[in-house]
């Protein structure tokens, strides 16, 4: 249900304005962020702003978009019965580029509350997978995501 959701804002044709991709693919990273945050049963308030602030500067949102965008995903986490509903949005129409910035997205809110849990570590993983981000490059988010 959710796949047909999503696709259904991509093969809307010439309706389809530019900012829906780019809509759409922050509606499915902000799923795979509260993932992250849900990861180690304990979602915080520094989970949450990490979350906020990743989303606002990644897709460069204003607070009604990212409101609504926040809203959205986390029902889809809610309804979500796997990671390959938003996984296989990310492979049918986001960038290489596009996909590591959601990794490090993803890094950004596992160390939002000082400390990365093996769930975090390990969900984060499994998304690096399914979305082909190469392990080099999930290493230099990881980092990349660190250092900020």
């Amino acid at each position: 249900m959710l796949i047909k959701a999503f696709k259904a804002l991509f093969e809307n044709g010439a309706t389809q304005s530019q900012q829906q991709p780019k809509h759409t693919l922050a509606l499915v990273a902000a799923a795979l962020l509260y993932e992250v945050a849900r990861a180690d049963f304990e979602q915080d308030a520094d989970e949450e702003a990490a979350m906020t602030q990743a989303l606002q500067k990644a897709f460069d949102l204003d607070s009604k978009a990212l409101i609504d965008i926040q809203q959205q995903a986390s029902a889809q986490v809610n309804e979500a019965t796997s990671l390959y509903e938003f996984t296989r949005i990310i492979n049918d129409y986001a960038e290489a580029s596009d996909k590591y910035t959601i990794i490090e997205l993803m890094w950004q809110v596992a160390y939002a509350d000082g400390e990365i849990s093996k769930y975090e570590e390990h969900l984060i993983r499994r998304v690096a997978e399914l979305i082909y981000v190469a392990h080099s490059d999930f290493i230099r988010a990881k980092h990349t995501a660190l250092q900020s």
